[in-house]
This record gives C-alpha cells, sequence and structure tokens, in this order.
C-alpha cells in the first residue's frame, strides 16, 4: 500500500479549496486501490473522516484556517508539521497552497496550484502589500518542496509554467467535478422562484461565487443596468456569502450599487449563501447562469450549474471557455457593453434555450470526482517514482493534456 498524508486543515474551509480537499479525498478514498490515505490536522476533528480514511493531529486547540484573518502561528504550523513529518508518509499531499507549511522530511510531496489568480492581480487579492508579500513567500517555498506541481485546468498549468516558473514536465493536471445534488430535477419552479422573491414569468440570471474584486461582480451589475433597459423584465440572483468571513471583497460596493439604483434595485437580488440542495433547486428554476470573472483556475460553479442543463454565459478568458466549451456563450469580460449584449441576445433568443440546455447537461458530464481522483492517483504515483498503472483514457479536453505531458 502507498501511504498518502494529506494536508486538512483546509478540510472545513467554506470555499472551493474546501470542497476541493473533501469531495476528492473521499473520491479517493472510494477507489479502494494500492494507496491508503491519513488526514493530517492541527486539532482534532469534529466529525468522522470518509469511510477508511485516517486521521491524526497535533492536538492544538486553535482552529483550522478558514478565512484570509485566521493566520495560523508559526509555532502552530511546526507542530502540526512535526506530526505530519514523524508519521513517515510515501508521499505528502498539499490539497491547496493556501494552508501549505513547509514539511521537514525528504517525503515527496503533491502540491495543488488551483491557479495563480493572485500573481495575476495582486491589488485585487489582498488588502495590503505585505499579505501579497507572504503570500509570494508561501508560494515560492511550496513550489521548491513541491516533487509534483498538481492543477486543475489547462489554463492553469500555463500559468504555473508562465508566471510561477514550474517546469511544465512537473506538473499534473487532474479536474473537479459537480456534487450529486447537481442534477436536473422535476421541480415546482413556481414555489422555487416564490422562495428566491423572483416573479414566476421573468427570465431569470443567477451569479454564484465569492465577491472578491476579480469576480467581477460590479462590472456584471454595470451590465444590467444596460439589460434593464431592453428587458425590464430580467432578473439577477447574486448568490454568495455576504458575512464578510471571507477573503478581502467588495460586497459593500456591490450591495450599495444596488440599493442607490432604482432599476438593480428592482431587478438584483441577493439572498446570501445558499445550500447546495436549495442551489440546485434555482439552477433548475432558472434560465441561465452569468459568469465574469477576470479569471479561473477552473470555475466549478459553471459546471454545477452545467449539470443542472443550465447555460453558463461566461468570460471568454482563463479557463472557462476550456470548462463551458459548448454548454454556454461568452464575452470580453472587461467590456460591460459587451457583457451586456450576451445577456440580451440570450434572453431574447428563447428558442435557442433547450439546444442550449441539452449541450450544457452534455459538457457537465466530462467533469466528474472520480475522474480526478484517478488523475490524481497518476499524480501520486510519479511523486513516489512509481511505474504508472495502464494509461488511463483520456475523457475530455484536460486529460488529453494530462496525458500528454
Amino acid at each position: 500500500m502507498i501511504h498518502i498524508g494529506v494536508d486538512a486543515t483546509c478540510w472545513t474551509n467554506d470555499r472551493g479549496y474546501g470542497r476541493f480537499t473533501r469531495s476528492l479525498i473521499t473520491a479517493l478514498a472510494a477507489r479502494r486501490g494500492d494507496f491508503r490515505y491519513t488526514l493530517v490536522f492541527d486539532r482534532p476533528p469534529e466529525f468522522a473522516p470518509p469511510p477508511g480514511v485516517e486521521a491524526i493531529s497535533a492536538d492544538l486547540d486553535a482552529s483550522s484556517a478558514k478565512t484570509a484573518d485566521a493566520t495560523r502561528s508559526p509555532l502552530r504550523m511546526l507542530k502540526t508539521a512535526r506530526r505530519a513529518a514523524a508519521a513517515k508518509f510515501d508521499v505528502f499531499f498539499y490539497p491547496a497552497v493556501f494552508s501549505y507549511y513547509p514539511l521537514p522530511a525528504r517525503t515527496p510531496c503533491v502540491v495543488c496550484f488551483h491557479d495563480a489568480t493572485a500573481e495575476r492581480f495582486p491589488k485585487l487579492i489582498f488588502p495590503s502589500r505585505l499579505n501579497s508579500f507572504f503570500w509570494s513567500v508561501k508560494t515560492a517555498a511550496a513550489r521548491l518542496q513541491s516533487t509534483r506541481a498538481m492543477t486543475i485546468s489547462a489554463s492553469s498549468a500555463r500559468d504555473l509554467e508562465n508566471i510561477l516558473k514550474i517546469p511544465a514536465g512537473r506538473i499534473d493536471i487532474i479536474t473537479e467535478g459537480p456534487d450529486a445534488a447537481f442534477r436536473p430535477m422535476d421541480i415546482d419552479r413556481a414555489r422555487v422562484r416564490a422562495e428566491f422573491d423572483i416573479p414566476a414569468d421573468a427570465p431569470t440570471l443567477v451569479y454564484v461565487g465569492g465577491f472578491n474584486r476579480h469576480k467581477n461582480v460590479l462590472a456584471l451589475l454595470n451590465a444590467m443596468k444596460k439589460v434593464a433597459r431592453a428587458r425590464a423584465d430580467a432578473v439577477l440572483v447574486v448568490v454568495g456569502d455576504l458575512s464578510g468571513r471571507g477573503f478581502w471583497d467588495n460586497r459593500a460596493e456591490l450591495l450599495g450599487a444596488v440599493k442607490d439604483d432604482a432599476a438593480l434595485s428592482k431587478c438584483v437580488k441577493f439572498p446570501g449563501y445558499v445550500p447546495d440542495a436549495a442551489l440546485a433547486e434555482l439552477f433548475n428554476a432558472a434560465d441561465a447562469m452569468v459568469f465574469p470573472s477576470l479569471w479561473e483556475g477552473f470555475g466549478l460553479p459553471a459546471v454545477e450549474a452545467m449539470a443542472c442543463r443550465l447555460p453558463v454565459l461566461a468570460s471568454n478568458i482563463s479557463s472557462l471557455p476550456e470548462i463551458v466549451g459548448e454548454g454556454g456563450k461568452f464575452f470580453d469580460p472587461y467590456n460591460e457593453d459587451e457583457i451586456a449584449a450576451c445577456v440580451t441576445d440570450f434572453l431574447n433568443a428563447p428558442k435557442e434555450w433547450a439546444s442550449m440546455r441539452a449541450r450544457a447537461g452534455a459538457q457537465a458530464k466530462k467533469f466528474t470526482w472520480e475522474r480526478a481522483a484517478e488523475l490524481a492517483e497518476a499524480s501520486f504515483r510519479k511523486a513516489a517514482r512509481l511505474p504508472p498503472r495502464t494509461p488511463p483514457k483520456p475523457a475530455n479536453a484536460i486529460a488529453r493534456v494530462n496525458t500528454g505531458r
């Protein structure tokens, strides 16, 4: 058995890093091959790990890294690192640079660099130069310690090579996938719309994600002013955590922009955080998702929407063309007029919606956590310098890039 240690300090993270860690490890454990997994926490977990997965901790009282403000002390990281090193794993896996700490051992390491967005847009990501500096130091240390660099799209692989200067031969591309909750459903459309305060017959768009500045939600709101002039009945539901517990964002500016504009106040809804089950129902009751991000490493909300057969109107840059494929339409996220035109053209062509829904559903089927686990195992084998198993057949463009490296 190949023993894989897993940095689990971001397991409870309520952003994409946490979901990625939980979903991937659960899928890896379900394969029941020649790997076994141990989660390394900085405190004893308050929940049972997935079946077949062990858990150890540094027995610390402090909470796991959950937000940008929940910094971990050097002593806390040192004790966790020592606990991981003492276990003498065959390979140690960091599911995200976000929670990386140096491992004081010669153990081969696989580090997942989800993207290089922070390096592209430091002024949009970090509240100060000091935050940016600390991030760059941590990323450099992770890059030096990594035996293999994992990432989640061909777009991100190019950024790892060109921006982070990681050699292409050390990069392994895996994928992500939607949770089982996201699927086409026979729902009471009127009930779901009423729960989100959406008129029964209103053409409805959904945004799902964070409110960090690079998510470009303000540009979407400005574009909706133009959409409202052409389609006064259109509604935009902006789904995301409004608590302020997350990374540095501009949620106050977004809420203020809607409050101060009569047209936006009428057509934009902010329901806050929405659990997966309710979000899947909203996707099934909506007409399209809009994803105006300036950069995405993958764009999981787009796949979750397409898994519900919801077309995605997305930025034409970063990973989104690769992920959305024929499941939607694209626009230049830096051009508010083009965003508005893309949305308006979609709303004015309802006869095309059925075929777009079919294409979205077909595109979503290319992405699964089972496929992600298969590709992750191949990365672990490379890190441990073990011969590969029979190369898996590529299931999509991401896999084809991966097997070509």
